[in-house]
């Protein structure tokens, strides 16, 4: 099983900008379509965007998101990563990455998650 290690998060204002990335080991992310997930605290983990092995799909979770974050991969650095631009409070919460579940199962061992902290 693959290793994951985001990185990233922090603490910012409502409108701030923060760019997370997610460098996997142990595995190529070249051979999964990845996707970044968000918990917030008592809430379900979500999948927040996903990008094909290629590059060439990209989906997400929301006219929110779609219109604030955008997915990136580097297969040739083995990381994915996540610009999130125009943070909004409700974007708080703890981001990880991982395969895209509509593949059918988890590729990678849960990384520890970098936590996004979105202040009003």
């Amino acid at each position: 099983q693959g290793q994951l290690d985001e990185s990233g998060g922090g603490l910012v204002q409502a409108g701030g900008s923060l760019r997370l990335s997610c460098a996997a080991s142990g595995r190529n992310i070249s051979d999964y379509n990845m996707a970044w997930y968000r918990q917030a605290p008592g809430k379900e983990r979500e999948i927040v965007a996903s990008i094909s092995w290629s590059g060439a799909n990209i989906n997400y979770a929301t006219y929110s998101v779609k219109h604030r974050f955008t997915i990136i991969r580097d297969n040739d650095k083995n990381t994915l990563y996540l610009q999130m631009n125009s943070l909004e409070p409700e974007d708080t919460a703890m981001y990880y990455c991982n395969t895209d579940h509509h593949s059918g199962a988890y590729y990678f061992n849960w990384g520890p998650g970098t936590q996004v902290t979105v202040s009003s």
